[in-house]
């Protein structure tokens, strides 16, 4: 361990790539590998990389790499797409990480005294989330990879995410990871670090014990329809032909709803009435409404500006039925380029949106018809799922089933499509409502209010239509009622400490120009 620690020290070139490689661990506890007990001690070499730094520069050095390594990881599948600009993204985005990394240095370097460890244990987590919140914001790339994420069918870990959300789900795991980088470097300090360990456990048993849980009061039959990929020429129609092919299927079945994936109809259905007609057809040989997804081109004078939108669209037997739900948060690059008259370049090395889409402006509850009642659904596309205030937005309007229309077809072979299908079932535990992972190709899912999958998986090399029964509830979830809370508190522990911090500096400056100005008694005199 001595040897290779003067290695990274005495190369920086070794030392950074150490930094990139312990940056990338974590990526592991996310599907597909879904090695989500791994994400407990994941952080460890990259915090121990960071806190053995020998200068505060060289710490957030190490924090920046091991961000760049993090991203890199988790968003190594659109390499194909955007190829080297994936590279450049993953470094503006890793500079994030490199507070985080100076503050490893701060608290943990040399040997830290038990007051270091607590403040360490309370302070680096928070700063974690920090990062987490800062990168969420949709300009940045969304929510993607947060670490919180990874524990998506851990049962527990959903519990307290119904509590705080995916926040505190994060902050938990960055402490036991701080807890045992602790176990490691210092000694003395191994009661605090055992004490957040058992802390973690009591606080994860305490919201199995007590927190509020939806009561389940029925069932819903909703059908996925997955036509999978289907390329060429014309090949607009043929999924259409394929999907309406697949729905037909499910007359007798005793469906309350169909969903289609995200881009499921690829004219706008203003211009088409014929489409309009065959959905309407299907909804009444079905017996429910069919929720399509439109990506066309709007005119003007259809509401909004002129321009291709993807909107989520509620078919009866007499034609759409409520409002229309316009997505309103676009896959940086895949449906808009940030700046572009700066990063339009992207385009040229990858498969940058050529047009940006338009943006929706308010979110949607849409009702539908069961068992002589309005059942109220929440309708997201793609991306949307990944936001956990879009769905606590939902819930708080009503929505009683969360559906989230879906295509990962340019990524069909990687890990995107399980990490994306896993996303539902921490949005159903957050809000306490079943939620529909529903795709054009990829992974359809179904989970249940606490978050449970409600029925296999359809893989991404499956075309067909099938019938979930989804159990809904009533009630709603701590994390519904009160919101970010962990986010805040995490922003007062980093107030707090950057406060006592300034403090500390003002007092050894004062100090110092004591000293510095005479002060005090002076040599040459005998003091009294």
């Amino acid at each position: 361990m001595e040897r290779w620690r003067q290695r990274l020290d005495s190369s920086p070139w070794w030392r950074g790539a150490a930094a990139v490689g312990a940056g990338a661990l974590p990526a592991l506890a996310f599907p597909a590998p879904s090695l989500w007990w791994f994400a407990y001690v994941a952080l460890v070499p990259w915090m121990l990389l960071a806190r053995s730094a020998g200068t505060p520069r060289r710490a957030a050095l190490d924090g920046w790499l091991g961000g760049l390594g993090f991203m890199l990881a988790v968003h190594h599948w659109l390499l194909p797409s955007l190829h080297v600009f994936t590279v450049v993204i993953a470094a503006l985005l890793g500079a994030l990480w490199a507070p985080w990394g100076w503050l490893l240095r701060r608290l943990l370097h040399g040997v830290p005294s038990a007051g270091q460890a607590v403040a360490a244990l309370v302070a680096v987590p928070s700063a974690w989330l920090m990062v987490e919140l800062v990168r969420s914001w949709q300009g940045l790339g969304g929510p993607w990879g947060l670490l919180g994420s990874s524990q998506w069918q851990v049962v527990p870990a959903l519990r307290l995410a119904s509590v705080g959300g995916v926040w505190l789900v994060s902050l938990l795991v960055v402490a036991v990871n701080t807890g045992f980088t602790l176990l490691v470097v210092a000694r003395g300090a191994r009661t605090p670090a055992v004490a957040c360990l058992v802390a973690t456990l009591a606080v994860t048993g305490a919201a199995w014990a007590w927190a509020p849980r939806p009561q389940t009061d029925g069932q819903v039959r909703i059908a996925a329809v997955q036509p999978g990929v289907i390329d060429g020429d014309d090949s607009g129609m043929r999924r259409f032909a394929r999907e309406e092919a697949l729905t037909r299927e499910l007359a007798g079945q005793d469906v309350d709803l169909v969903v289609w994936g995200e881009s499921s109809v690829g004219f706008d259905l203003a211009e088409r009435p014929d489409l309009t007609r065959r959905i309407a057809a299907l909804s009444a040989a079905v017996g429910a409404d069919v929720l399509v997804n439109v990506d066309a081109r709007r005119p003007a004078s259809d509401g909004g500006g002129q321009g291709i939108y993807k909107s989520s669209v509620l078919i009866g037997p007499t034609g759409p039925t409520g409002p229309r739900y316009d997505k309103m948060r676009l896959v940086p690059f895949g449906e808009y380029v940030p700046a572009r008259s700066l990063l339009g370049w992207a385009t040229s090395v990858g498969k940058a949106a050529g047009e940006d889409r338009m943006r929706g402006t308010r979110q949607v509850v849409m009702d539908v018809r069961h068992e002589g009642e309005d059942l109220r659904v929440g309708p997201l596309v793609c991306f949307e799922s990944a936001f956990p205030d879009m769905t606590r937005k939902l819930t708080r309007d009503g929505a009683r089933v969360l559906l989230a229309q879906s295509s990962t077809s340019t990524f069909q072979h990687t890990w995107a499509p399980e990490q994306h299908a896993s996303l539902a079932a921490v949005r159903a535990a957050e809000t306490g409502r079943p939620m529909v992972h529903a795709t054009l190709t990829g992974v359809s899912a179904v989970y249940g209010p606490d978050g449970a999958r409600a029925g296999s998986w359809l893989g991404t090399s499956a075309s067909a239509a099938r019938v979930y029964d989804v159990p809904t509830a009533h009630g709603t979830t701590l994390y519904v009622r009160f919101g970010d809370w962990p986010v805040h508190t995490a922003f007062g522990v980093l107030v707090v400490l950057a406060a006592a911090e300034t403090l500390r500096w003002l007092r050894r400056r004062a100090v110092a120009g004591h000293v510095h100005t005479g002060g005090g008694w002076p040599r040459s005199s005998p003091r009294p």
